[in-house]
């Protein structure tokens, strides 16, 4: 991720929904456990609508995926897999 990168905090109307959202690259990148909450869906369901995005060859995975560097609450640093907003549009 660039170091001109910034985090956008979305919560919905009700309240009972935020997310840190990462902007880089003029376009938002979600992990997938942030698309699953901003849509209310189960991880798993998510996760079949990205692999289902790849396999039909709507998107091409490396122009639209990204691995950041995350600190955890353990104190141990995880890449996680992020999507760009192409991906997040086609998973609604």
């Amino acid at each position: 991720m660039s170091k001109q990168s910034e985090m956008i905090i979305y919560q919905t109307q009700d309240g009972l929904t935020q997310i840190d959202v990462t902007f880089d690259n003029d376009t938002v990148w979600l992990s997938l456990d942030e698309m699953a909450s901003l849509f209310q869906r189960d991880r798993s369901v998510i996760g079949k609508h990205i692999k289902n995005i790849f396999t039909d060859g709507e998107l091409q995975r490396d122009s639209v995926w990204a691995k950041f560097a995350h600190t955890a609450n353990d104190g141990k640093e995880y890449l996680v897999d992020y999507y760009n907003l192409d991906v997040t549009i086609l998973c609604l």
